[in-house]
């Protein structure tokens, strides 16, 4: 029951009908027994720097998640950056403090890197072919290229934002090998679609399926539809496919722990 003591958190996003965030961690607090709930805010990119403004004003909102488009937009808007957000110039999770601050941290690599663990799908030693180069896709170049992947190439439709992600990942680890590339899946042992093609049934596939391999793991970070329709060619052709909800299911707890100021 909410209550005048209830914690208040929010998701920002633009669409936001399309985000399983609301679900999963408003059971995330049911189960453990927290007196807090997480609503969607529908805010376009235009109104965000005013809807922040707000927020910082909120005094029972403890922090919100950030989700396409605002993630870059978000870190120059903080007041303090946590590590992986300082790394890659992006932002998923805000923690408010009691005198308005904002705090920033991404969760999306760890996250997307954790299910992947989870499900049996180790990146170490692994080509990886890394669609998209918004903010989820430089926290998932970052945690893969932590995580031992042998060689990461970004490919985007806008080359200069491709190449960011790799400046960005490469200041923060020096040994990594990460490269600009162009989309074709061939010779790769994972293609993760980090674009939001796929969310809408008019979009066009991210890439062109017909250079998949049956050995090639493909993963979204889409999590409604569960089913996009990269993941169903993939299948058709043979691949294993890795579904955009295990991301969110792993960072679930740190993002909550961040937001509550938990160690």
């Amino acid at each position: 029951m909410i209550t005048g003591n209830t914690r208040l958190f929010a998701i920002l996003a633009d669409p936001v009908a399309q985000v399983r965030t609301p679900q999963v961690l408003n059971e995330h607090f049911a189960a453990h027994g927290l007196d807090a709930i997480l609503v969607p805010m529908h805010v376009a990119s235009t109104d965000l720097e005013e809807v922040l403004s707000g927020l910082r004003r909120m005094k029972n909102l403890s922090g919100f998640v950030v989700t396409v488009p605002h993630k870059i937009a978000m870190a120059s808007l903080c007041d303090e950056l946590g590590p992986a957000a300082r790394a890659i110039g992006s932002v998923n999770t805000v923690r408010r403090t009691v005198d308005g601050r904002l705090m920033g941290e991404m969760f999306d690599g760890a996250g997307f890197v954790g299910g992947l663990l989870a499900q049996g799908h180790d990146p170490d030693g692994k080509r990886v072919l890394l669609l998209g180069a918004g903010g989820a896709a430089s926290a998932i170049a970052f945690a893969l290229s932590g995580a031992g992947a042998r060689r990461v190439t970004v490919a985007n439709r806008t080359r200069a934002k491709a190449e960011t992600v790799v400046e960005h990942v490469r200041r923060a680890l020096p040994q990594a090998d990460i490269a600009v590339g162009d989309a074709d899946p061939r010779g790769y042992d994972m293609v993760v679609n980090a674009t939001s093609l796929g969310m809408r049934p008019e979009d066009p596939l991210p890439m062109d399926v017909s250079g998949l391999e049956p050995r090639t793991l493909v993963a979204e970070i889409i999590m409604k539809p569960e089913v996009t329709p990269l993941l169903e060619a993939a299948r058709q052709r043979g691949c294993t496919v890795h579904y955009g909800r295990h991301m969110l299911d792993c960072q679930v707890v740190l993002m909550v722990r961040f937001m509550l100021d938990q160690a």
